[in-house]
């Protein structure tokens, strides 16, 4: 995965274009590097899988 996919998966999540993003575990450190560098970080949920992949949601409300 690239920062450029990071992004636009990203980006999909905010739209609500797609209700959750898989994020394979040998994608997740470029995909974080991409995440934590949005305004709205907080807002982004990522529950971790069994194996080591992880599954992102978009909320409305933003974590604490």
């Amino acid at each position: 995965m690239t920062e450029q996919e990071a992004k636009q998966l990203i980006q999909q999540l905010r739209t609500r274009d797609v209700p959750h993003v898989l994020v394979k575990k040998e994608h997740f450190l470029t995909f974080r590097h991409v995440l934590v560098q949005q305004e709205d970080f907080k807002h982004f949920r990522g529950v971790a899988q069994r194996g080591g992949d992880v599954v992102y949601y978009y909320m409305d409300e933003p974590r604490s």
